[in-house]
């Protein structure tokens, strides 16, 4: 029997590929006759970029950078001849930050331009965003910063990157003759455009420190900004899914950039080859953390199912998610709810996983 062990992170807890070897050492116990291939995936989250470059045997470069409220961090980015890999996540990310840090109106996706310039000056023309984990919702003004383009206050001054409120200062845009002329591609897994009930604002900003009382003045600044930066670029601007993702990096980026969205899954599949593994196994067995209604908007596990679904594979899902067979697994492994207050977090994650491979039948019938 082949067996393709393509798991997601999970997401606090495990990444893809501590996951996949957890799962693999215990599938070998229980079915040693198996024969396993562990492929983790991505999806535009938390990490994408890293691990589609560790794929493709790219050498990491190193870059001092800033994280979202400005400290020192190092960061770094994978080249890919003329093209450039990056997650938003590795310096402007919230994994980054202790709870007690996370300030709205100061973080900034400025450490993030930082690595995008050092990889322009490497001769990238391509610049490949992964959108998810970032601790900023400031429409990419902070990369654009990095990259030349002045925001200014009342009195014309240029305000500098961590101000405090500074996207409420901002009253002018001045765009550098000497802004770089490269293209960006967005690696998604949201489709939430940026503005509305269902956008980066009142969806995301909670997360990332905005109390729900800031919800409105935040989104009316953030409205006349974009119109500001769209007539200064002399564009419309259209709110597409994908916009809501990393706090508008793509929406403000838009503006003076050549730049489309891609969702993260299927970019991640097909550069790293999935779908010949997928079509060569007899199970696939992937997870996440907690799969739930926005899973259906591009997540891994998700655009995995339907690549099995293609191929008439059989799969299994492991998560905490309230998810039934009627999604269209043939197998779920509930995973018990984790207490993320506890110290021991990774050591239970592991446990838990560990005993739901126990659980798992691949000699059943298809349902």
């Amino acid at each position: 029997m082949k067996v393709l062990i393509a798991p997601n992170a999970f997401k606090g807890t495990l990444s893809a590929k501590e996951a996949g070897a957890i799962i693999d050492i215990k599938l070998q116990e229980n079915y040693p006759e198996t024969k396993s291939q562990i492929h983790p995936i991505a999806d535009g989250g938390d990490g994408t970029c890293q691990l589609l470059g560790e794929y493709l045997q790219l050498k990491p470069i190193q870059v001092l950078s800033l994280n979202a409220v400005g400290r020192p961090i190092n960061g770094m980015f994978f080249q890919d001849g003329n093209k450039c890999l990056i997650d938003v996540s590795n310096v402007s990310g919230l994994g980054n930050l202790p709870p007690n840090e996370l300030d709205i109106g100061l973080a900034s996706s400025f450490g993030t331009g930082i690595l995008i310039r050092e990889a322009i000056s490497k001769g990238c023309q391509e610049i490949v965003l992964g959108l998810g984990g970032s601790a900023t919702i400031d429409l990419g003004i902070g990369i654009l910063q990095a990259l030349g383009v002045q925001f200014l206050d009342k009195n014309g001054r240029e305000i500098p990157p961590f101000s405090p409120e500074f996207l409420f200062k901002i009253k002018h845009v001045q765009r550098s003759p000497k802004t770089p002329p490269v293209r960006f591609t967005f690696l998604c897994d949201v489709k939430n455009q940026f503005f509305g009930n269902v956008g980066a604002i009142p969806v995301f900003g909670p997360q990332k420190g905005l109390n729900k009382s800031e919800i409105p003045s935040y989104e009316s600044q953030c409205n006349w900004l974009v119109d500001l930066m769209y007539r200064k670029a002399n564009q419309t601007f259209e709110d597409l899914p994908g916009f809501g993702a990393a706090g508008g990096i793509a929406a403000g980026l838009s503006a003076f950039f050549e730049t489309k969205i891609e969702t993260g899954a299927r970019y991640f599949f097909e550069k790293t080859g999935i779908e010949e593994k997928v079509n060569g196994s007899d199970w696939i067995i992937t997870g996440e953390g907690r799969y739930d209604s926005q899973s259906k908007s591009g997540k891994a596990c998700f655009e995995l199912l339907k690549l099995a679904r293609t191929h008439q594979k059989k799969i299994l899902l492991i998560t905490s998610g309230d998810v039934s067979v009627e999604e269209g697994f043939d197998e779920i492994i509930k995973l018990p709810d984790l207490n993320f207050n506890q110290a021991n977090l990774k050591n239970r994650a592991k446990l838990n996983l560990e005993n739901a491979i126990a659980e798992i039948d691949l000699k059943q019938k298809r349902r």
